[in-house]
């Protein structure tokens, strides 16, 4: 009798482990790229949300058709949230803005691996606008004034018109966070703002504004006569297409080279221009951004620090 409730016993445990087994087999990650387990890619919410889902979504069926592999896309509510999700691979793929990479380099050894160009330019600047009809003509006249900035992260719309300030001694009454490049300039035309600061690009050859503003021309035709331009920054390198660490090589080869196929078809062009009014990518390595590690080594302050 105690022999045979050994061998229940020892049947039982046997039962246990199977279902354990089991339970962690079917629980066990997908191969990345998998319709299981997509690649993840966030884009960052510099437009207004639809624009970039839209044409992100078209982006993501061309890689799916060119690689292989299943893509899923999302527009997170912050600069912040996404390179925060480089860090917890809830993103495998992150859209950056030039500071945001700085950033997500340092906290989370992301890589970039490409720069977009813009109007044959892979780099760009800040502006300051105000409204045309404003005493506001300088840099120096935002002191006492009301600022818009656009996230905390976004390089040409914070982090170095702030520190223009800054060097100046240059204090503004208020400042805030508009969310967006566009949503920046939106409040200095309501009055909620008497200065914006967005990204700044040179006219097209027809003399046609690709700043900022750009995007608000549908609604605001008249945009380029009600605004005015104050200031610049400095020259600061373009926007990021960037990798969590530990992507694999192969994986990353494939995306890169199916985005710069795309950039260089005529109708992936004219999906990044409507996305981010990018014209093309190249290549790019981690030095290519030692130029914005200096500007912050020159406030004497690190990435993360000039966020907090």
């Amino acid at each position: 009798m105690a022999g045979e409730n050994v061998k229940i016993l020892n049947l039982f445990i046997v039962i246990v482990l199977l279902g354990i087994l089991l339970f962690g087999c079917s629980f066990q990650e997908a191969e990345l790229g998998t319709k299981k387990n997509p690649i993840k890619m966030y884009f960052v919410p510099s437009v207004e949300a639809g624009t970039i889902i839209t044409s992100g979504q078209e982006i993501s069926d061309h890689l799916e058709k060119e690689t292989g592999y299943y893509f899923k896309i999302a527009v997170p509510t912050s600069y912040a949230a996404v390179i925060e999700a480089l860090g917890t691979k809830e993103t495998d793929i992150a859209w950056l803005a030039t500071f945001g990479y700085i950033l997500a380099n340092e906290k989370f050894d992301a890589q970039v691996a490409l720069t977009t160009i813009r109007h044959g330019l892979d780099k760009y600047r800040g502006q300051f606008l105000a409204k045309v009809d404003s005493e506001i003509n300088s840099i120096e006249d935002i002191e006492g004034k009301v600022i818009a900035y656009t996230d905390a992260a976004s390089t040409s719309g914070h982090i170095y018109p702030s520190a223009i300030l800054a060097q100046n001694k240059i204090k503004p009454k208020t400042e805030f966070y508009a969310g967006g490049h566009p949503m920046a300039i939106l409040a200095v035309l309501q009055g909620r703002a008497d200065v914006g600061c967005t990204y700044w690009s040179p006219k097209n050859k027809a003399g046609e504004i690709r700043d900022a503003r750009q995007k608000l021309l549908e609604t605001h035709p008249d945009i380029e006569k009600e605004t005015k331009i104050i200031g610049f920054t400095e020259w600061i390198p373009n926007d990021t297409v960037t990798f969590r660490k530990g992507i694999p090589t192969e994986i990353k080869e494939k995306v890169v080279q199916a985005l710069l196929d795309f950039a260089n078809s005529d109708e992936g062009h004219e999906i990044l221009l409507e996305l981010f009014n990018i014209d093309n990518f190249k290549r790019a390595k981690d030095s290519d951004y030692d130029v914005v590690r200096e500007a912050l080594r020159a406030l004497d302050k690190e990435a993360s620090a000039v966020l907090k």
